[in-house]
Parts: C-alpha cells; sequence; structure tokens
C-alpha cells in the first residue's frame, strides 16, 4: 500500500484480502473516488482519520474487517460521519436520514490512530472481541479461491475468470505464489490508470511479446 504515495493522481484502488492494516499512505491520493478494503487487518476506525482529507472518495468498501467490530450500526454511522460525501458504503447506498443520524450516533474521529503492539478497536473491552470474531485464520489468508479473485475483479467492473480457465484458482490452494500473482495483477490494473495511449502501447506490446515466448515454450515441451 506503501506505494500509493507516488500515486496522488489515482482514482480507484482495490486492496481487498491483502493484510493491510494502515492507511496513512492513501492520504495523499487526493482524486481517489473508489477505494475497496474489504477482508484486511484494519484494527481501528480511526484510520478514517486518513481519508477524511479526500474531498473526492464517493465509495468505500470496509466490511469483513476487524474496525467494523460487534455493532454495525454503530459501525455504519462512524464512518458516515466522518466520510459525509460517501454515496456508497460496503456495497450499500447512503441515504440522507443516515447521514443526518450519523450526527447523533456516529463518533467523530479527530486524531490518527496510536500505534502501538495492541491497536485500540472500538474500547479496550471490544477490540479484543471484535479481533478474534473477525481475523481470518493464517491458512485462509494464505487461499486464494476463485471467489475472491472474482471479488476482486467485480470491483474493478472486469469480467468473472471463468473456472476452467484458470484451474489453480481452488478454494483448497494454500500456496503463497497463488496469492502473490493475485496482488500483481491488482497492482499492474490499478497502475495502468496513470498510463497514457503511449504508455498503454508500450506494454500491449510486451505482454504480446511474453505470450509468445510462453506459447514457443509450450511448443517445445509437447
Amino acid at each position: 500500500i506503501s506505494i500509493c504515495r507516488d500515486l496522488p493522481n489515482i482514482e480507484v484502488i482495490t486492496f481487498s484480502v491483502n493484510g493491510i492494516s494502515d492507511l496513512e499512505p492513501l492520504h495523499q491520493c487526493q482524486n481517489l473516488s473508489e477505494l475497496y478494503l474489504r477482508r484486511n487487518n484494519i484494527r481501528s476506525l480511526d484510520e478514517l482519520f486518513y481519508l477524511k482529507t479526500l474531498p473526492r472518495l464517493r465509495v468505500l468498501w470496509l466490511a469483513e474487517n476487524p474496525c467494523c467490530g460487534p455493532d454495525p450500526h454503530r459501525y455504519r454511522m462512524t464512518v458516515l460521519r466522518n466520510l459525509p460525501s460517501l454515496q456508497k458504503l460496503d456495497n450499500q447506498a447512503v441515504t440522507e436520514e443516515e447521514l443526518s443520524q450519523a450526527l447523533v450516533d456516529g463518533v467523530e474521529i479527530t486524531a490518527p490512530p496510536a500505534r502501538s503492539s495492541v491497536e485500540n478497536g472500538w474500547s479496550e473491552s471490544t477490540a479484543s472481541s471484535a479481533a478474534g470474531s473477525t481475523t481470518e485464520p493464517e491458512s485462509e489468508l494464505l487461499s486464494c479461491s476463485l471467489e475472491e479473485a472474482n471479488k476482486t475483479q467485480e470491483e474493478l467492473d472486469m469480467k468473472p475468470t471463468p473456472r476452467d480457465k484458470y484451474s489453480s484458482f481452488s478454494s483448497q490452494e494454500t500456496d503463497c505464489s497463488c496469492k502473490k500473482r493475485n496482488n500483481v495483477l491488482n497492482a499492474i490494473l490499478l497502475l495502468m490508470k496513470e498510463l497514457d495511449a503511449e504508455g498503454l502501447e508500450i506494454i500491449q506490446q510486451t505482454v504480446a511479446r511474453r505470450l509468445q515466448a510462453f506459447q514457443k515454450k509450450e511448443l517445445q515441451e509437447e
């Protein structure tokens, strides 16, 4: 996520299922309009402090993080109180009634999160229970199912991956190389949005050469 410090003009970011816990690198992305952070390791809603300075942020997907806590209403109200410009939160449209209610039920975040060995969640008493109920087992974090791959592509408005095309996207697969491949793919797709026509042509030519090399290698092996 630290790469975002060098991408001030980026408009859409999807970092779902990446073990992210710190949103500080995002505060310089002033053109960011859509941010997908589903199923990470964000433990404190104080991380929203770094998003409050983003004037164009309209879509946020933060569900399935420890910071969501045991109270869905309080979580949603707190997010909307601090980010009142949102039009959609966790794939649900934001209403005017919710924005008004957020001023009453939401918690105002005025300072960045304290970095410590144990970060604060809703409170000291609820942070441990929230983390314990939502933290993913290590084996599950390492797995990369077809469902998760398609979810990320859905967030990017891409066509889902056919099940018979990439057999390695198995719900039982726990190989780190698969997760790494997905991370690299997502990073490339995001960075492509920063390229002009000339840059995209270079990417296209490079991909064509790589595909030819793979096809040639397959023919030789046969």
